[in-house]
């Protein structure tokens, strides 16, 4: 097991446009700002402290993700999110680590069920210490870790890819939510302790449903579907 002494893997400084579109995806997901407002460059930028470069680049990745629309006469504008959008996003993100945690029961040794362990400690202090930033990154490390026993690389990077649109910022402002994943993450390391590839795949997918169901209810207290039938 990993002592405390064990240093933390810091992930990748992001470059500065991912920056930006991680900053704007998380105001989209959480209707900080609402399908159709415009998200004019110049005011961004400002916003944010950056210069119009990053900003730009951001908004023609986002584009390319479908979460902004490029609008004649108008430039940017944010584009529809509706319920199935959010739903469809955990499934999909539920049904990839359901099938990476299966691979991982078939084959994690008592080192790595160890490390797990050591890693959703770290992320339960940092639950209790109310520390977003801390536990953002505890969280990351947990899975990151969870994902690299599997082997399934490129599984792996796919799942990475569609939690950028998980607003993270929202969910360690929710103590509740801590502690339940913490408690997830001990049934998941018990699930492998007694190789149990069902009970794995069911456990981490439940992190993911009751992440969708968080979010839906944030969204639903705000004006995004205000309109929908």
């Amino acid at each position: 097991m990993a002592s405390d002494a064990t240093p933390v893997r810091q992930r990748r400084r992001p470059q500065l446009s991912e920056e930006v579109a991680s900053i704007l995806r998380h105001k989209i997901m959480t209707a900080e700002v609402l399908p159709g407002a415009r998200i004019r460059i110049d005011e961004t930028a400002v916003e944010l402290g950056v210069s119009v470069t990053p900003v730009r680049e951001a908004l023609l990745t986002l584009r390319g993700e479908g979460m902004v629309l490029l609008a004649p006469h108008r430039g940017y504008e944010v584009a529809p999110l509706t319920r199935t959008d959010v739903d469809d996003l955990f499934w999909l993100q539920g049904e990839a680590a359901a099938r990476i945690a299966r691979r991982t029961a078939r084959v994690v040794t008592s080192a790595q069920i160890d490390e797990l362990a050591w890693a959703n400690a770290r992320f339960r202090s940092a639950v209790r210490s109310g520390d977003h930033e801390d536990l953002t990154d505890a969280e990351f490390e947990f899975h990151r870790t969870h994902n690299q026993i599997s082997g399934n690389t490129k599984l792996a990077w796919v799942l990475l890819n569609t939690t950028r649109y998980t607003p993270h910022a929202l969910y360690a402002s929710d103590p509740e939510w801590g502690e339940l994943t913490a408690d997830l993450h001990d049934e998941l390391i018990d699930a492998y302790r007694s190789g149990d590839p069902d009970a794995a795949a069911e456990c981490i997918r439940r992190e993911f449903t009751d992440g969708a169901a968080r979010l839906i209810a944030h969204l639903s207290q705000t004006q995004i579907w205000q309109n929908a039938p």
